[in-house]
């Protein structure tokens, strides 16, 4: 089995920008989708951005043209360059790997954006 790590969360002024990286180490089956989820304090889990082994993305309609999914094959981790940041970006966002109907988590970075 394997894990995901996450990291680049913070605070950042609204306007700004993170970069966000999930790591994947051990035995992660493949080919992969992979993705961010994010909940905010008082909402549901809910799906950010998407991206498949082959490199096909999916946006949540909030962050389309903000946000950009990325993914390093060779080195197991995808990225997330969330830009124009919004206080309503605020929340713990996830990183998940998907494989048929099987996935993993990881266990979350908090970003901040402040007005």
């Amino acid at each position: 089995q394997g894990s995901l790590v996450e990291s680049g969360g913070g605070l950042v002024q609204a306007g700004g920008s993170l970069r966000l990286s999930c790591a994947a180490s051990g035995s992660i089956l493949r080919p992969n989708t992979m993705g961010w989820y994010r909940q905010a304090p008082g909402k549901q889990r809910e799906l950010v951005a998407d991206i498949t082994e082959g490199g096909s993305t999916n946006y949540a309609d909030s962050v389309k043209g903000r946000f950009t999914i990325s993914r390093d094959n060779f080195r197991n981790t995808v990225y997330l360059q969330m830009n124009s940041l919004k206080p309503e970006d605020t929340a713990t966002y996830y990183c998940t790997s998907g494989w048929r109907n099987l996935a993993i988590w990881g266990q979350g970075t908090l970003v901040t954006v402040s007005s």
